[in-house]
């Protein structure tokens, strides 16, 4: 199934219905009161999440959404019918924005939350609530109050706790897979991965936590190169960042220092975030560079943790390292 994680939606509240201007008409009665009931309330626009989904391509499909109106008031101070609410089902982590100011009007981050984003409008009043002590036979009524409309854009987040960043090829497939039960495309090429994944990482029967592998950044992903922006929204909501860096590589700093800047970039929280910083892929590189690696000092954080996910050399080590990041 395609990943689809941005979309842009019209949704309109339903209007209320208008009164209604009627009198009694009874036997006997030659002069009866006014008896016009009110307009049904329109329907209100609602956000729900579903734990069915997890993209957002249905809304390639439908991008109009609107309630249903109230209905008009009747004889005999009926009042009409309330409009239907329109429920629109999204999956967990979307964030709903004003298309025009970019504001958040709801970020559903809660399972089976639900969020009123427009309200319907409400009925006008039927003749018989025009009744006062002079006017004992109003024939004045209400039309209903029109609902609200808009377009708002709709942007997926995963919510993860730890978030795997590095270079395309760095490893970070491989590694999800081999931490959790993921089993994300793997290949020895960039750009294996083109969607982000999950995986829930076990470090005893009863903790737990998700990590989330994000499509590999090159320099400039911060405005769009690569895969770009596209992806990088998905580490924002997590707390902890891992950095994969490539044993093979020709400048393990300088990787990591554009890593880091792409990042603080996209986001200056991204600043504020614990950091545990791997060196990976060490059973494809020569013993001879341990030395080195193991005397690597990254500005702000100091040596970095050797790993390889094929062997399996430190990664309960680097369970334990996330753990403790997520609750100290």
């Amino acid at each position: 199934m395609n990943f689809v994680d941005t979309a842009r939606i019209f949704i309109k509240s339903g209007d209320g219905g208008g009164g209604h201007s009627s009198f009694r008409r009874e036997k006997f009665v030659s002069m009866g009161g006014p008896d016009g009931g009110n307009g049904g309330r329109g329907g209100d626009v609602i956000f729900r999440v579903s734990p069915h989904l997890n993209t957002l391509i249905d809304f390639k499909f439908k991008r109009r959404f609107e309630a249903e109106n109230g209905e008009r008031g009747s004889w005999s101070n009926c009042t009409g019918r309330n409009g239907k609410d329109t429920i629109i089902r999204v999956p967990l982590g979307t964030v709903v924005k004003d298309a025009e100011t970019d504001e958040v009007i709801a970020d559903m981050t809660e399972k089976e939350q639900e969020t009123v984003v427009l309200r319907g409008g409400i009925g006008g009043r039927g003749n018989s609530e025009f009744v006062t002590a002079t006017n004992q036979a109003p024939r004045e009524c209400e039309p209903g109050k029109p609902g609200k409309e808009c377009w708002v854009n709709l942007e997926m987040k995963l919510l993860a706790d730890v978030g795997l960043v590095g270079f395309p090829n760095a490893g970070k497939s491989t590694l999800i897979s081999v931490l959790s039960a993921a089993k994300p495309k793997i290949a020895d090429y960039p750009f294996t991965t083109l969607i982000p994944n999950l995986g829930v990482v076990r470090v005893s029967e009863d903790m737990s936590f998700v990590v989330a592998d994000i499509p590999g950044l090159i320099e400039g992903a911060s405005q769009g190169k690569g895969l770009g922006i596209q992806f990088l929204r998905h580490i924002e909501r997590t707390r902890v960042l891992v950095f994969l860096i490539d044993a093979n590589s020709t400048d393990y700093l300088r990787d990591y220092a554009i890593l880091s800047r792409e990042l603080t970039e996209f986001s200056p929280m991204m600043d504020e975030k614990r950091r545990i910083v791997c060196i990976s892929k060490m059973d494809s590189a020569i013993e001879e560079l341990r030395p080195e690696l193991e005397h690597l000092d990254f500005p702000g954080y100091g040596a970095p943790l050797i790993i390889s996910s094929v062997t399996g050399e430190s990664m309960d080590k680097l369970k334990w390292m996330m753990w403790n990041a997520l609750t100290a």
